[in-house]
């Protein structure tokens, strides 16, 4: 089996169609969840932070953005909904 380069990415000559669009649908899914991912790591931190400088208030005002970040990972399936519950029960919790 030879390599063939395609753009810059290295890929067997005799892969089927369906496995090479498969492979670029899966990277652009993959940028996708990293972002909702980020988002939501990004969001908790914040929160985080607030509430070790005892800015409670501030935090609880950051509450529902990372609610929304926590939700929208479940939903597209970057993480399992149980997770999601147990996350947002525990930023709530810090944050009170």
């Amino acid at each position: 089996m030879a390599d063939a380069k395609v753009g810059n990415k290295k890929q067997l000559q005799n892969r089927k169609k369906s496995a090479v669009k498969a492979t670029r649908v899966a990277a652009r899914r993959r940028v996708i969840n990293l972002r909702l991912m980020k988002a939501m790591k990004d969001a908790l931190k914040d929160i985080e932070k607030l509430v070790k400088a005892k800015k409670l208030a501030e935090g609880a005002k950051l509450l529902p953005v990372a609610q929304a970040a926590i939700d929208k990972a479940a939903k597209v399936g970057v993480i399992k909904p149980n997770k999601a519950a147990r996350m947002k029960s525990a930023v709530a919790k810090t944050v009170s």
